[in-house]
């Protein structure tokens, strides 16, 4: 792939290149981009999962031991549809990485890789097995999405905490890069860093695990392992401008999102009705000096008519827990409202005027 073919991101100099779902087999020149129950918001039942194990004569590193685990339940996603381009609609074909979160076909990938765009999708299975996809979920926010092939019986990845991720611990990657002839490769590193946000063109992308374990263009929906195998992110983004700086999405926003498509075949997220910021982005979008917080979520503004504003919640206010959990990044705000319904109330603990208060504020369906 060309240097001028990839996705740059440009915010004060700093290029985040989006990886390549969106590689491969690129035609004309264009690009285009078993669970059978549900607990709390953490648990999900998987189906039957490999165990790492390290043992003279099978794998003698831990690494060794993921490499021959992890990449059955890595899979390869094409993609076709068209793509607009300087010349108009043409037609245009991805290649990128996912990997299988159920027994009975649930599959987890970007949303830049399965976007609401594309007019087919076939999964290519360690065991050499192709299957039609379909997209169930996804949301260009978090770039996350879930497909559906018609599969038993499949190899899963037990899904990690990414609350318990710590800086230096070992972190692997598997995925596609540059494309299904590199499939299932395997690259080792650490967490370099934890609660990264970097800006897009779309954005900001919210609290990311960086991680030095290289990463390229098709690695896009791969899954990051802990030293136990266990999926603690998604694959996502990477720095063009330097080496070894990989960003995943950590798993724990996922967990709420998968239960609800279990059980229900669906998923419609639910929001306080508030536009809030966390410590890590709170920089780029607060420009009153006298506005200083270390921790929590600080409330920028509320929706009128909205759950928190009925509530009266209001500007300033510094959310500190919901439902008793610390919430003190965004991603984990709305993995806990992910994991209630609409017309649920949840127990907003937050600090107004140096004074704390709980309140009970209704949530709503909404983005």
């Amino acid at each position: 792939m060309n240097d001028d073919l990839k996705n740059g991101k440009t915010l004060s100099s700093l290029f985040i290149g989006m990886l390549g779902a969106i590689i491969g087999g690129v035609i004309v020149g264009a690009l285009f981009l078993g669970v059978n129950f549900f607990f709390d918001n953490s648990t999900v039942i998987q189906g039957a999962k490999n165990e790492i194990v390290v043992s003279q004569g099978t794998a003698d590193t831990v690494i060794e031991a993921i490499a021959q685990t992890v990449p059955p339940s890595v899979v390869g996603i094409e993609t076709t549809g068209v793509a607009m381009t300087v010349y108009g609609p043409q037609e245009a074909s991805g290649v990128g990485s996912g990997f299988i979160l159920t027994s009975d076909g649930y599959i987890a990938t970007n949303q830049h890789v399965a976007s609401d765009g594309i007019s087919g999708m076939t999964v290519s299975l360690a065991d050499g097995n192709r299957y039609d996809a379909k997209l169930v979920w996804s949301d260009v926010s978090l770039d996350m999405a879930i497909i559906k092939i018609d599969a038993t019986d499949l190899p899963v990845l037990e899904l990690g905490d990414s609350d318990d991720v710590v800086v230096g611990e070992l972190a692997v990657a598997v995925g596609n890069p540059l494309g299904l002839n590199f499939e299932r490769t395997v690259t080792a590193g650490i967490v370099s860093a934890i609660n990264r946000s970097i800006p897009l063109d779309t954005g900001l992308a919210e609290d990311l695990i960086q991680t030095d374990a290289s990463i390229n263009s098709g690695n896009s929906g791969g899954p990051l392992v802990n030293k136990h195998g266990k999926v603690i992110g998604i694959n996502t983004y990477k720095l063009t401008t330097g080496e070894g700086m990989g960003f995943a999405i950590p798993i724990n926003i996922l967990k709420p999102i998968l239960n609800e498509i279990v059980a229900t075949g669906k998923f419609e997220p639910t929001v306080m009705g508030i536009t809030a910021y966390d410590r890590a982005i709170a920089d780029y979008y607060i420009t009153d000096s006298k506005v200083n917080f270390n921790e929590g979520i600080y409330i920028a503004s509320v929706q009128q008519g909205g759950g928190a504003a009925n509530a009266g919640l209001t500007t300033g206010d510094i959310i500190k827990e919901i439902n008793g959990v610390k919430t003190n990044t965004m991603l984990k705000m709305k993995e806990i409202l992910y994991g209630v319904s609409a017309g649920d109330k949840v127990a907003v603990t937050f600090e107004r005027n140096g004074q704390m208060q709980t309140i009970d504020v209704v949530v709503t369906s909404g983005q």
